[in-house]
């Protein structure tokens, strides 16, 4: 079961705002086990431009969805964050019926909930861009390069760390500059 945590910037969130966003998120809850509980948080920003950007990420021990749409209409980006979300769900099901086909499902590794990774803007190296300005913990979880990469993908991320189950060591698969992948391995 799905509950809300609703934010706008530059927007009052009215009840109707609010209302129609989660009926359409509700959408998402026939993908869910049931008693499966999972918060969707969804930020609402609306730019001097007129455009509207929603943003939704949805963290689960064994997933993380997030999906972004801009728009000039709030509910036409409203109903495009659900579909797109409705399509990584998909596709991780997909990937997950797959594998257990594949390996036996006794075999399959949770997948680990990915963090929210800034990037910076700019290449200036200036002495005070050298600070660290946020620190993340990210616990990793046995996987395969393919399923980093689909982790990867789904949240958006130019780069993804995780643990190799075949080695045990750590690995980042990275989005290279032609389209590709990369895979970065560690000596331990």
């Amino acid at each position: 079961m799905l509950t809300y945590n609703v934010r706008g910037e530059n927007i009052e969130v009215t009840e109707a705002i609010r209302n129609y966003v989660e009926k359409r998120i509700n959408k998402l809850n026939k993908y869910f086990n049931e008693g499966a509980q999972a918060i969707a948080h969804v930020n609402l920003k609306v730019y001097s431009n007129k455009q509207a950007k929603v943003e939704v990420t949805i963290p689960m021990p064994y997933l993380t969805l997030r999906a972004e749409e801009t728009n000039p209409d709030l509910y036409a980006s409203i109903d495009l964050v659900t579909d797109k979300l409705e399509r990584q769900i998909r596709k991780f099901k997909t990937k997950i019926n797959r594998k257990s086909r594949e390996k036996g499902f006794a075999d399959l590794v949770e997948t680990p909930e990915e963090p929210d990774l800034e990037e910076a803007d700019d290449d200036s190296t200036d002495a005070a861009d050298l600070n660290v300005v946020r620190t993340k913990r990210v616990a990793l979880k046995p996987m395969d390069s393919q399923e980093a990469i689909l982790q990867m993908d789904m949240l958006g991320h130019n780069f993804f760390i995780f643990e190799d189950a075949e080695t045990n060591g750590t690995s980042i698969v990275y989005k290279r500059r032609d389209g590709r992948y990369g895979l970065i391995e560690t000596d331990e």
